[in-house]
């Protein structure tokens, strides 16, 4: 048995519904999956289940909450073991915790596509790829910035983004 985070790309189901987390963690009772526990209300899940590999499990959920709520969502699924390796590997860790984000993909972020960005960033800002994920310090409001406009599944591929709080607050969830 293993412990996994489970990253909802989102929670909207339409403009006036969002999934509440009392019923993602059903969810994932439904699946299978034990002592499930969320973290803020934006699809994080923590969960144990039997060995199985991420991507497995990134198919049964995505499956189950399309049959459940009735919209295909991403889901990115990492283990205990790679949530603690992308935490230690915050290249930004003087940035301020809601100023830090981290988006978490499936798949390694295309390098030609992360230098494409680069003429958005605004003075301050950084960006690094760390295994694969894409690590930007917004240097203030990511909700100011043309960078995250341009951090889109189309452009970068299938990925979800976590502050450095959030992932923080997963780590502690998994210790």
């Amino acid at each position: 048995m293993s412990m996994f985070v489970a990253l909802l790309h989102s929670i909207v189901l339409t403009p006036d519904r969002r999934v509440i987390m009392q019923d993602l963690r059903a969810l994932a009772e439904e699946l299978g999956f034990r002592e499930p526990r969320t973290l803020v209300s934006t699809g994080n899940l923590v969960f144990e289940a039997d060995d199985v590999r991420p991507h497995e499990l990134e198919v049964m959920l995505e499956e189950g909450f399309e049959e459940k709520f009735g919209k295909h969502v991403d889901i990115v699924v990492r283990s205990d073991c790679t949530w603690m390796a992308l935490c230690s590997t915050n290249p930004f860790k003087d940035g301020n915790g809601d100023q830090v984000i981290v988006r978490v993909m499936r798949l390694p972020v295309d390098p030609k596509k992360v230098e494409a960005l680069k003429p958005l960033m605004a003075e301050g800002q950084r960006i690094a790829v760390v295994g694969g994920d894409l690590w930007i310090d917004f240097a203030g409001k990511p909700s100011q910035s043309k960078l995250l406009s341009a951090l889109t599944t189309k452009r970068l591929g299938v990925g979800t983004m976590r502050n450095w709080n959030t992932v923080c607050g997963l780590a502690e969830m998994i210790m």
